[in-house]
């Protein structure tokens, strides 16, 4: 089944919650803002993405210059940011089995979902 991790204030997240919807296949919405997210789901995601920790977080958000940009941070302090702070996470994220991938331009969804 297709997954979409979801932030719904996110109009890049809309768009690719929309294109799921329009395509006809089955899907599951996680909406980790509200649910929040482990640091073993973030690992996962990353395996499935194959990024660092560093390519998944959203460098722009103010949380992330405030509090982490000008500290030499591990991997597994990265993956804590986000746990911790989830809306660092790059978004909308579709999970099609063991591969991912973020939505961002909204295109790149359509080519994991129609290999799905």
């Amino acid at each position: 089944m297709i997954q979409i991790y979801h932030n719904p204030k996110c109009s890049k997240s809309r768009c690719g919650l929309e294109l799921l919807k329009n395509s006809g296949k089955e899907y599951q919405v996680f909406d980790y803002l509200k649910k929040g997210i482990t640091a073993d789901e973030i690992k996962d995601l990353l395996a499935k993405l194959r990024l660092k920790p560093i390519e998944l977080v959203r460098t722009k958000e103010a949380i992330w210059k405030e509090n982490y940009s000008d500290k030499p941070l591990t991997d597994n302090e990265i993956i804590a940011a986000m746990v911790n702070n989830p809306k660092l996470i790059e978004r909308p994220i579709v999970v099609v089995g063991d591969r991912a991938v973020i939505g961002r331009p909204t295109e790149k969804i359509n080519e994991i979902i129609t290999k799905e």
